[in-house]
């Protein structure tokens, strides 16, 4: 079973968990889950390399400074977690935010990286278009002020919806107590508001839109690392346009598609995942 750290990082601290040995293989969650949601994939990867799955500034069991929680503040932990740990020769392996992450961890340190894998995460900024009617609904109020403070602040319903919608085989109660646990009360859900506010969505957020496209224009070089993209059914993040657009324009990226799964797939499919993910690591030691 893995081991949880807490590691101080700048003004706070990051809780990660870890199993195994080898070269690191670093997962990371989206929102509004923690590295619980990796549970039972880390244990089917152990003999494949040192597993670390940390919880997000803001998040999980790390801890909550004051700050506005902007993908660059993600960062700036997540950077100094990785100095920390020294971390060289990773592997990543993000959904969600997670990926986003990911992807920009990687083309900031290629030196330090050997492949990426992602799932149901943004591949190229997006247009309202690119969601079905009741997500923009949602994600519009989500982005509005005031009505995003209501509804995540206040109401507290983000997680039952995420994880009403994002989880097609339901959770179980210890695993739901798991995830609200970190969000007792409005403060400590800044983190799960801002989120959806950073979604690079018709040229804005400016700075997370050029994020994006930063790591788009990378994977498009022929010194890009290997991508592994997982694919759960044709829906949402998944939608046919957006991955033949990366089929297009992302050379470095190989799509395996699995069984359909919610959106935190984790817990859906984990074993889909921990046999893809074998799979790709296997064949990029050869």
């Amino acid at each position: 079973m893995p081991t949880v750290h807490r590691l101080q990082v700048l003004d706070s601290f990051i809780s990660y968990r870890e199993t195994g040995t080898g070269s690191p293989i670093v997962f990371l969650h989206g929102n509004p889950t923690s590295s619980h949601v990796w549970r039972n994939v880390m244990p089917g990867l152990a003999g494949r390399g040192r597993c670390l799955a940390p919880d997000l500034i803001g998040m999980g069991d790390s801890g909550k400074p004051d700050s506005p929680y902007r993908f660059a503040d993600h960062a700036k932990y997540l950077d100094a977690w990785f100095s920390a740990l020294d971390l060289r020769d990773v592997v990543l392996v993000g959904y969600d935010w997670g990926g986003v992450l990911a992807l920009d961890w990687a083309r900031r340190h290629p030196d330090r990286v050997r492949g990426v894998a992602v799932f149901e995460t943004f591949l190229r900024p997006m247009q309202w278009s690119d969601w079905p009617p009741q997500g923009e609904q949602l994600f519009r109020a989500l982005r509005t002020p005031g009505a995003g403070e209501k509804l995540v602040l206040e109401q507290n319903a983000f997680l039952d919806r995420s994880f009403a919608n994002g989880v097609q085989h339901g959770l179980a109660e210890a695993d739901r107590a798991v995830y609200f646990a970190p969000y007792p009360d409005p403060a400590s859900r800044r983190p799960v508001l801002q989120w959806p506010r950073e979604i690079p969505i018709e040229g804005e957020p400016a700075d997370v839109v050029a994020v994006v496209k930063a790591y788009d224009a990378w994977l498009a070089e022929p010194s890009a690392k290997p991508v592994l993209l997982l694919t759960f059914g044709d829906t949402g993040l998944n939608a046919p346009h957006i991955i033949n657009w990366a089929r297009d324009n992302l050379p470095a990226v190989e799509i395996v598609p699995l069984g359909r799964a919610g959106h935190h797939a984790p817990e859906d499919a984990p074993e889909d995942i921990v046999r893809a993910l074998r799979l790709w690591l296997d064949r990029r030691a050869r």
